[in-house]
């Protein structure tokens, strides 16, 4: 397939969404920027949010995970569940309580400016480190499909990236990824579907369920063995805990739940997010499935995250399943990109820099546009770094594993601050958010070496609860748990 025909459709979905971008502009200010004046309807930030949520990275990732792990990465989605419960039920509550533009502001009120600082610190390294990943799979990919063909280097691919997601973010933020996120999310689902369709077809599958009972890499639940990584108790536990960190606790995703017009909006977006998130999530196992059949049936040597761009750009399936590859590539890593680099403009501006407590109307916006621009270089920079560090083959596995370690001091803090009563000497929180994830990687690599227990992802579990204990210890005096 001609790398122009590629770059062209690449460049046309760039129109469409400037073009959405312009028609949603409304004022340039800080609260349409952050959250768009609290107008956005409910649906919309559902059907969204599935696109921000999955990002490239489960489009490639998971399918191509699904030939050496299974069906297991089920079994953290059934976890989600758990976890998304938590976060309507508990944490839209709070933050629509206290009115939140930030939701750190929460730790600010609740135990002081040393740990509101501490956590949005975290945040902000999470998710740069985050959207780093999950940008740096995607340019990967379109490097190898279209600009090595070119001549172009990485370098100016990741750059052009950047630049294009700026572009359109950088006046209205929220408000205009909110509708971005809706045909962003609308294309990689009609990718998804289309892609199980051709797929389907070529191996001649007549019931698609029938034919996946008979895989032996369908298997959903692992309870044989407590030390694997994908016992079904460790990957539920980190299921539930992940949804709760990168969802609940993660200015990225909550930022659109507080556009809502509502608590009640934004709960109502939350469950419906949630059954489809469930099924989509094993529809891209199943994808999984039959690329790995297709690669075997037809002598295609792909492995990892490579299977699915290799199928879909190098085999006999046609024009139509490259295009659909490349749009929901595409959809995928614009719909995960343009908000993490909203959310982080958000917290670095309001939970960092205080300007709403420190400057002048005009000289917030001012301030605001150079964080987002300051973002996009960072985000630049190690992304390119990423190019020389990366060897595996799974993204996705190395984002949560980091993800683990990154969010559990997070994790912790909240967990203190919603169950409990406890004061903390404020001062001291920093260096036991800081020696969590030291301690928890020492107790990880320990308890593998000794006894053969990979901790997996529940290597977040660890880390909260380390967090939650050390800051127990620095409660101040007289301060009762409960």
């Amino acid at each position: 397939m001609s790398s122009y025909l590629l770059l062209s459709i690449l460049l046309g979905y760039f129109v469409v969404l400037m073009g959405i971008a312009r028609l949603t502009r409304g004022k340039e200010d800080n609260q349409t920027f952050f959250i768009a004046n609290r107008s956005a309807p409910w649906y919309l930030v559902a059907f969204g949010m599935i696109g921000a949520s999955l990002s490239g990275v489960t489009f490639i990732s998971v399918p191509g995970w699904v030939e050496v792990t299974g069906f297991s990465y089920f079994q953290m989605v059934l976890g989600y569940i758990v976890g998304y419960f938590v976060i309507g039920a508990v944490l839209l509550p709070l933050y629509y309580k206290y009115k939140l533009t930030s939701i750190y502001t929460y730790l600010s009120t609740r135990f002081g400016v040393r740990t509101y600082k501490t956590g949005a610190s975290f945040f902000v390294l999470s998710r740069i480190v985050g959207a780093s990943f999950r940008l740096y799979l995607v340019a990967s990919v379109l490097q190898w499909v279209i600009f090595d063909q070119m001549g172009v280097p990485f370098w100016v691919t990741v750059i052009a990236t950047i630049c294009l997601i700026w572009l359109y973010t950088h006046k209205s933020g929220i408000k205009t990824i909110i509708w971005t996120d809706v045909l962003q999310t609308l294309f990689m689902l009609i990718a998804l579907g289309l892609s199980v369709y051709y797929i389907t077809a070529s191996l001649e599958i007549d019931s698609l369920f029938g034919w996946l009972g008979q895989q032996d890499n369908a298997q959903i639940f692992y309870f044989d063995d407590y030390k694997s990584p994908y016992f079904f108790w460790k990957q539920f536990i980190s299921g539930a805990l992940i949804a709760i960190v990168m969802t609940g606790l993660d200015q990225d995703m909550m930022q659109k739940n507080l556009a809502c017009r509502s608590l009640r909006d934004a709960q109502k977006n939350m469950f419906w997010f949630t059954v489809v998130l469930t099924i989509v999530n094993f529809v891209f196992l199943l994808l999984g499935a039959l690329l790995t059949a297709y690669a075997v049936a037809n002598g295609i040597d792909a492995q990892g995250d490579e299977l699915f761009p290799v199928v879909a750009t190098q085999s006999q399936l046609g024009l139509g399943l490259s295009v659909v590859f490349l749009l929901g590539l595409i959809a995928a890593a614009y719909s995960s990109a343009d908000s993490a680099l909203t959310s982080l403009t958000t917290s670095i501006s309001i939970d960092l820099l205080d300007i709403e407590k420190r400057l002048q109307a005009d000289q917030q916006e001012y301030t605001r546009k150079r964080v987002h621009l300051m973002v996009s270089v960072v985000l630049i920079l190690v992304i390119l770094s990423f190019n020389y560090l990366i060897t595996d083959k799974s993204v996705i596995a190395k984002l949560f594993v980091f993800a683990g370690y990154t969010y559990g001091p997070l994790l912790g803090l909240y967990a203190l601050g919603v169950l409990t009563k406890v004061q903390l000497r404020d001062h001291r929180v920093p260096w036991v958010a800081v020696s969590t994830p030291i301690v928890g990687y020492w107790i990880s690599q320990w308890t593998l070496q000794t006894y053969g227990f990979d901790f997996g992802f529940f290597i977040l579990a660890l880390n909260g609860a380390l967090c939650f204990f050390g800051l127990l210890l620095i409660r101040t005096k007289g301060s009762r748990p409960i």
